[in-house]
């Protein structure tokens, strides 16, 4: 028999490799492109600057970001994609072979593979409720974020979108279910200013022939979509994080 997964990080890595292998990776550009899209608007990007997409996945996100940081007087803007899934780094590498300014890296956001005080912008789509830790990951987040670096956490299933929580049951892996108050206090605690959170509706028609597994109803999927995802939002003040006392790469 196969080994079970013994950790947090290697229960996710078993999981999204088996969803990588099903093709649900590339699903995720179907199903969440409509709000990343209007989150990547409102991160106002730029030619030149340094982006980290945390929980990655297939990388359609972490393509979209590359196009609007390639060339820049600030120099040659650069993306890095981040998963706890090998097979979703693989499959991502492979579709993204015309990038330049691409690099993909497996790791965790419990300890992300990257030095301290890099990253210009962060974005995670549909990915941090997942973390086992969300505390610690948001010291690793601030620690490889650049001085007055903004993130951008953006994830469909909160409390507060009621929705959502019908498809909790049906994950095989733990979430998290908190609050958007929650969540911008957690922010606040780890010293993250201008905090602000808002909700991203889903614009994109559903069909009434639509068959959904997720949901009771396609009233409901269509409530779902309406009352929009949680869009969280951060800086990290001018401060420069230290190296911590182990090796992360």
């Amino acid at each position: 028999m196969p080994d079970q997964p013994t950790t947090p990080d290697e229960r996710l890595k078993q999981e999204f490799n088996r969803w990588a292998e099903e093709g649900e990776g590339e699903k995720m550009e179907r199903h969440h492109l409509d709000i990343t899209e209007k989150t990547i608007r409102i991160m106002d990007m730029r030619p030149g600057e340094r982006v980290l997409d945390l929980g990655c996945g297939a990388g359609w996100a972490t393509r979209l970001l590359a196009r609007l940081v390639a060339d820049g007087p600030e120099g040659f803007g650069q993306v890095v994609g981040i998963d706890v899934s090998d097979e979703m780094i693989r499959r991502a590498r492979a579709g993204s072979k015309d990038f330049e300014n691409i690099l993909y890296a497996w790791g965790s956001a419990q300890e992300i593979p990257w030095e301290e005080n890099f990253f210009d912008k962060m974005l995670s789509v549909e990915s941090f409720y997942y973390y086992a830790d969300q505390d610690h990951a948001l010291q690793e987040i601030y620690r490889v974020m650049a001085p007055h670096g903004r993130l951008f956490i953006l994830i469909n299933l909160y409390r507060d979108n009621p929705y959502s929580l019908q498809w909790v049951d049906k994950l095989k892996v733990p979430v998290h279910v908190r609050s958007e108050a929650e969540y911008i206090e957690m922010l606040k605690r780890h010293k993250f200013e201008k905090v602000e959170a808002r909700r991203i509706p889903d614009d994109t028609p559903t069909p009434d022939d639509y068959q959904t597994k997720s949901f009771h109803s396609l009233e409901d999927l269509r409530a779902f979509k309406e009352v929009g995802a949680l869009l969280l939002m951060a800086s990290k003040p001018d401060q420069r994080s230290q190296a911590p006392g182990h090796a992360i790469y």
